[in-house]
C-alpha cells in the first residue's frame, strides 16, 4: 500500500459521504424527533453498519452475499421496506401535527415498550444502513481500486474502516449543527415541514432502490 493510495481513497470516500442519502435523513429525524443523543446514537449506528458491511467486503462474505441472488434481493427488499416504514412514520406525524412536550430529557424517556431514544436511534441508524445493498457494492467495487492483491489484512482493514469513521465525523458535525438550531427546526409549523419533507425523501429513497437494478 502507497499513502498516495489511501489518501486518494479517503478523498473519495469524503465526496461519497458528502452527498445526502437516506443515512443522512435518518439522523436529520432521529436529532429532531429525540435530541442531540439520539442523533448521535444515531450516527454510530450508521457507522456500525459501514463497518460491518466494510469488514463482510473484505472477508469476502460480501461477495457472497452480492452473487447469491436470493440472499441479495432480500437485503434490498428489507431496506426498502424499513425506508417505508421510516416514511410512514414521518408524513403521519405531519399529518397529525402533534407533537407533545417531554415531561424529561428526550434522550432519558423510554417508550412504551421501555426503550430509550439512544437505543431506537442507534438501531435506526443500523437498519438504514445495513439494509442498504449500495453500501456493500461500494466497498466490493472501489476497494480494488485502491488496493492490490496480496494486500495484508490490517490495510484491508485500515481502508474499510476509514470510511466509517469519515462517515461518523461527517454524521456527528451535522447532529451538532442541527442541535444548535434544534429550537427553531421543532416549531410546530416548521416541524409538520420538515416531517412531510423527511417522509417524502425517504419514500423516494425507497422508490429508487426498488428501480434500480443492483
Amino acid at each position: 500500500m502507497s499513502w498516495s493510495s489511501y489518501l486518494s481513497f479517503l478523498a473519495f470516500a469524503g465526496v461519497l459521504v458528502l452527498v445526502p442519502g437516506a443515512d443522512f435523513t435518518v439522523i436529520v429525524k432521529n436529532t429532531l424527533s429525540g435530541g442531540a443523543r439520539r442523533g448521535r446514537w444515531s450516527a454510530a449506528g450508521v457507522a456500525s453498519a459501514n463497518a460491518v458491511q466494510g469488514l463482510a467486503a473484505i472477508t469476502g462474505l460480501g461477495a457472497v452475499i452480492v452473487h447469491y441472488q436470493p440472499l441479495f434481493h432480500t437485503i434490498k427488499w428489507a431496506g426498502i421496506a424499513y425506508l417505508t416504514y421510516l416514511a410512514v412514520q414521518a408524513l403521519r406525524s405531519a399529518w397529525d401535527g402533534r407533537y407533545p412536550v417531554p415531561t424529561g430529557p428526550p434522550e432519558a424517556t423510554p417508550d412504551a415498550s421501555g426503550t430509550t431514544p439512544a437505543r431506537i436511534g442507534w438501531w435506526q441508524g443500523f437498519l438504514s444502513n445495513i439494509t442498504n445493498p449500495k453500501v456493500l457494492v461500494f466497498y466490493l467495487a472501489v476497494l480494488p481500486q485502491f488496493i492490490g492483491p496480496g494486500t495484508s489484512t490490517i490495510v484491508l482493514l485500515l481502508f474499510g474502516l476509514s470510511h466509517a469513521l469519515l462517515s461518523l465525523t461527517y454524521l456527528l458535525l451535522v447532529v451538532v449543527g442541527l442541535h444548535r438550531i434544534r429550537q427553531i427546526l421543532t416549531r410546530r409549523t416548521v416541524r409538520r415541514v420538515l416531517d412531510a419533507t423527511t417522509g417524502t425523501i425517504l419514500l423516494g429513497f425507497g422508490a429508487r432502490l426498488a428501480t434500480e437494478q443492483t
